[in-house]
């Protein structure tokens, strides 16, 4: 009887629980089913007649070729099954081009659930492009996130029309022309994220980039191959990130008067670079730039820069760092990095560090932080650039030099950096409240 009795009990315990999670809010249980592989959204239509058709009413659908053996067939029944006034979001990813032949219809079934957000990823073992249906485009008021991901050919023969896109990813895909980047970025009058990433400029050598309500646009292009380049015009741009347009022959920034913070690198061998000058307005930059080779805006000032930091790999980095702070007069905060932390070879014979002729304002008046992060202690030119610093800079709160560790077993190499790195806390400062910190990674 007592047996039966703790049974009993246990079998209620089981159904309270099962209670509580059907009892919840619908609009929680989805939220937590949003969270969930679509597969596992849809078998949950099995537990019960509660659950049967709570799953067409969940936001966010992700499908995976990988994991459907039919798979055009699996997403068209889902989507058309589907009853949520709105589609958040639909991510497809397809490995098969057999699946890639009804994508059109898959995208046309999307769009016309008023989808918000898409993303498309062709993962194939060959070299083959599926040629985006740009139909869709021509009119559409909802989506608002579009990202496209390898293997994907766009051509826009004319205007798009996506009214309420916001950002635009585009990660290694192909344009038929350059009309056709003209087509989509002029065809959405919001977009505010732009970000590109590109494999060659063999389809579009001059790749224009012109979208008056454009903040924020990022450039990856680590394979160039000596044609074409960039042009931007966006004069509502706050935030831009170029990285790797080494070899190209140009990336002119024509319009960024409200420019707010930019990081620029990977770029070495562009021959009619105007990129500082186009940067004057920033108030946060980060420059890996090769300072024999940019172009130096002479007579420009960056009156709104505060923060600066600045890579010291390249050869003679330090000429670029005496033209930064001589013409950034309320520079607060000063950073210099080497990105790559492997030895080098001692400062090369001859160098000189072409030092301002006067002490920059910004050391006068208004450099507070100076951190320098893989300080080589060796490198009598690193010592000279830091000592100067110090010595002039005299609002500074805080110095910070960051070194590479040394295992204990290197005990004549750890006493010869503690050595140096005394000679340099001993050096006079010309701020008496600077705090110097030295740190080892």
């Amino acid at each position: 009887m007592e047996q039966q009795r703790k049974i009993g009990l246990r079998n209620r315990d089981v159904v309270n629980k099962e209670d509580r999670i059907s009892e919840l809010p619908e609009a929680l249980l989805l939220h937590i089913l949003s969270s969930l592989p679509t597969e596992t959204v849809i078998a949950t239509s099995v537990l019960s007649k509660s659950w049967k058709s709570l799953w067409k009413m969940v936001p966010n659908l992700k499908f995976d070729s990988r994991y459907h053996h039919t798979f055009s067939e699996n997403v068209c029944r889902s989507l058309i099954s589907h009853k949520a006034p709105v589609l958040d979001s639909l991510h497809l990813r397809i490995g098969d081009m057999s699946d890639a032949l009804d994508v059109g219809i898959l995208i046309g079934i999307a769009f016309a659930r008023h989808m918000r957000k898409f993303v498309l990823k062709f993962k194939f073992l060959e070299e083959s492009y599926v040629r985006f249906p740009s139909a869709w485009c021509s009119c559409n008021d909802t989506l608002e996130i579009l990202k496209l991901k390898y293997f994907i050919l766009l051509d826009f023969p004319s205007l798009v029309c996506l009214k309420s896109l916001r950002k635009l990813h585009l990660y290694h895909v192909k344009f038929k022309d350059e009309e056709s980047v003209c087509n989509l970025l002029c065809g959405c009058p919001s977009l505010e994220d732009l970000v590109v990433h590109r494999y060659s400029t063999i389809d579009v050598p001059t790749y224009p980039i012109v979208v008056p309500s454009l903040q924020r646009l990022t450039i990856y292009d680590y394979y160039g191959e000596g044609v074409g380049g960039y042009v931007i015009n966006a004069p509502s741009l706050r935030y831009l990130n170029i990285d790797g347009i080494n070899g190209l022959e140009f990336c002119l920034i024509e319009k960024a008067p409200e420019l707010v913070e930019a990081k620029i690198s990977g770029i070495f061998e562009i021959a009619n670079e105007n990129i500082l000058e186009s940067l004057t307005s920033a108030k946060r930059l980060s420059l890996h730039l090769p300072p024999l080779k940019i172009k130096y805006p002479i007579g420009k000032i960056f009156y709104h820069l505060l923060s600066l930091e600045l890579r010291t790999f390249s050869y003679e980095w330090w000429n670029l760092l005496s033209f930064m702070l001589d013409c950034s007069p309320k520079l607060q905060i000063l950073k210099l990095i080497d990105p790559y932390g492997f030895a080098r070879d001692d400062c090369p014979v001859g160098w000189e560090w072409s030092r301002p002729k006067y002490v920059p304002e910004c050391l006068l008046f208004h450099l507070e932080t100076f951190v320098w992060t893989r300080y080589e202690w060796q490198r009598e030119d690193e010592k000279e650039v830091a000592t100067y610093i110090l010595q002039n800079a005299r609002q500074l709160k805080k110095a910070t030099f960051i070194t590479k560790s040394i295992i204990p077993e290197n005990l004549k190499k750890l006493e010869k950096r503690i050595e140096i790195l005394n000679q340099l806390a001993c050096e006079a400062r010309a701020s008496k409240s600077c705090r110097l910190v030295f740190e080892s990674v």
